[in-house]
């Protein structure tokens, strides 16, 4: 017996639409609802995580463990150590991860999750302090836990009112909210952020260093003061840069000449051919530190024009150079 297709249904795209627009408004409101439950507890979660001497191990079932994973991984990389537990693992010896030194932060809307539940007493009993993330204030796991965190919002975003979708954007942006308050009170800045994060572009940013990427030794185009054209122009030919340093015999910076600085005087009708370096230096050049981060020679290049730098070392003498196609290499612009 042939089984006959059975038809599509049928797609309404302002229904669609509707709908998401509901969505979006009824998450907002749940977040927006949540400002009210901040309070004492919130606080006291907050002191908690600040001194705890282990790590906040973050507990969670179902789409409520996705959203644990997430606020265990925010809080991680904004200077709070933490780690997910699954609850599930937990009853067959994960257990063993939680000591005494943690704070654990379990996750569950209707408090009632049996995997959560079933350890709560072993929790207890480790002396590890419990905060609750629930929607239900009467919930066991509210009622055992040690602080309340409410997440309740008034009604899912699902048309059904079943699928978690507002109560987890609200215990997500709780998790954040924590998460925020703990990194202001750590003295959190950006360079702590991109320690945890060398391999993104806020990383490269604040840490990498002129050092890092500069052109060193043989690589940077330099004369003396009594140097003549000729070989100045050679030097800056060979090196590449568009630039040369002019050094005194102490290898202190006394001027640059450039690309730029030849053609200015080539317009003018100068006789280039008897002048010494000295004679077509621009003095007083714009140099940075070999320490400094290379974002600070971007914002130098920036402010002056320019597309070169030289280098200095601690001494004050030339030891580098770059410019922007150096620091765009270093994927630093």
């Amino acid at each position: 017996m042939t089984t006959l297709p059975t038809s599509a249904p049928v797609f309404d795209a302002s229904r669609a639409m509707a709908l998401a627009r509901e969505t979006l408004d009824i998450e907002a409101a749940a977040l927006l609802g949540l400002k009210q439950h901040v309070g004492p507890d919130f606080v006291q979660a907050v002191r908690l995580m600040l001194a705890v001497q282990g790590r906040v191990v973050v507990m969670g079932m179902g789409k409520s463990g996705h959203i644990g994973r997430k606020i265990a991984a925010t809080l991680a990389s904004t200077g709070t150590p933490a780690m997910f537990v699954h609850p599930g693992e937990a009853s067959h010896g994960d257990l063993g991860m939680i000591k005494p030194v943690d704070v654990v932060l379990a996750i569950s809307n209707s408090g009632e999750s049996e995997e959560l539940i079933v350890i709560l007493p072993l929790i207890k009993r480790l002396g590890a302090p419990l905060v609750a993330m629930t929607g239900q204030a009467k919930s066991t796991l509210a009622r055992h836990a040690d602080l309340f965190l409410n997440s309740g919002v008034a009604k899912e975003a699902c048309p059904l009112n079943l699928a978690p979708t507002a109560s987890t954007t609200a215990q997500l942006a709780l998790g954040d909210a924590l998460a925020v308050a703990l990194l202001d009170a750590r003295g959190f800045k950006a360079e702590d952020f991109a320690r945890s994060h060398p391999g993104g572009a806020l990383g490269r940013k604040l840490l990498t260093l002129v050092s890092d990427v500069m052109r060193s030794g043989d690589q940077v185009p330099s004369v003396g003061l009594q140097a003549g054209f000729s070989e100045l122009m050679r030097e800056m030919s060979a090196k590449g840069l568009g630039a040369a340093a002019v050094v005194d015999a102490a290898g202190q910076v006394q001027g640059i000449f450039t690309d730029g600085d030849l053609r200015r005087l080539i317009e003018k009708g100068a006789d280039l051919r008897s002048s010494t370096a000295e004679q077509v230096m621009h003095p007083q050049p714009a140099t940075i530190s070999r320490d400094a981060l290379a974002v600070d020679a971007v914002d130098l290049m920036e402010q002056r024009r320019i597309t070169s730098v030289l280098v200095l070392d601690a001494g004050g003498k030339l030891c580098g150079a770059l410019n922007s196609n150096d620091l765009m290499r270093a994927k630093v612009i």
